[in-house]
Order: structure tokens, then sequence, then C-alpha cells
């Protein structure tokens, strides 16, 4: 398997972590909350479970981006952190999707931290009929790969966003009133 990952210069910011088993293939593009410990050398429990997961939906290459690039083992961390998404975030979540076939939505409840979802929803209108989940948690939001059955499919993301969308966060409200 190959592995690669881009930190900025200080080490505390994690743009993407990629992994390829075989490079003819299909790759997804997995949106998470924030990075952990995952690097170019070793695998943690939340990449390993995806890793298997990606298997599990026949890609060969998987590519984690993050809402926040900042790297903490505790989502709580993000809320002190003075410039939690990172300089050139957003560049390289939109690089990771133009590469994708798939692109799953997968960060869970602290996505909201900042408004921060519906910033990366927005920066994902033109790839929205590539966007799926791992379905939804209580609160609407894209559950997290270490919050579902090992053998959960991917789902079409229900929150397609529309040009009235735009201007206000509605996932949340949409996903409340059914």
């Amino acid at each position: 398997m190959q592995r690669s990952a881009k930190f900025d210069e200080t080490g505390q910011y994690r743009y993407w972590l990629k992994r390829e088993w075989n490079a003819k293939g299909r790759a997804i593009a997995l949106i998470m909350l924030n990075p952990s410990r995952a690097d170019h050398r070793q695998d943690d429990p939340t990449l390993r479970r995806c890793i298997s997961l990606a298997q599990q939906w026949q890609f060969s290459r998987l590519t984690v981006v993050n809402l926040f690039a900042y790297c903490t083992a505790s989502p709580q961390t993000l809320k002190a952190a003075p410039s939690p998404v990172g300089q050139v975030n957003d560049q390289h979540i939109l690089q990771a999707c133009e590469q994708a076939d798939q692109i799953a939505l997968a960060w869970g409840n602290w996505g909201t931290l900042h408004q921060r979802d519906q910033a990366v929803l927005k920066l994902l209108e033109p790839f929205r009929d590539r966007l799926y989940c791992l379905g939804q948690n209580r609160t609407g939001q894209p559950r997290h790969p270490l919050y579902v059955p090992r053998h959960t499919q991917l789902q079409p993301w229900p929150h397609l966003l529309t040009d009235d969308s735009l201007s206000e966060p509605t996932t949340v409200k949409r996903s409340m009133a059914r």
C-alpha cells in the first residue's frame, strides 16, 4: 500500500492523507472533521476503518481531507485553536474532490463548529452529483466512520444544495423536520 500525507511546515496542520492499493482503480475522497494521529507512515483507528470501508465499496484509492486541518485528537481543542481551518485547506479539499470518483461526507457532530459544515457544503456545490454519506446522525450531520456498522453502504447525500439554500445553513433544519 502506498501512503502519503501533506502537512504544513510546522506539522500542526495536515491537509490531506492518501492510501493507494491499486493505482488504476476508482478513487474516493472522505471529508471528515480534523486530523488526529495518522500520517504518511502510520494509520490510526479511524483511518483503518476508512480503508476497510473503501475496499468494501470497491475503491482502490482513498484521500482523506477535513473540515479543519488542525491536528488534534480532541475535537474540543478546535474551539480554542486560533486558526483551526488552516491557510490552504479549502484548496486541498477542492483538489481531492476533483480527483475523486465519489466524495463521502463523514465529519460527525462537530461539523457545525464555526459553521464550517455550511462553508464546505457551499465549496462542494460543483461536485453535488458525487456527494455521499454513511448515513446521518440525529442532528442531521453526516455520520463518522467509527460510528457506523462495518458493512455500511454509501448513501447519496440527502441535502443537495439548491441556489436558495446557499445563503443559510439548512442541513440540520431539514433533517429535524422529518
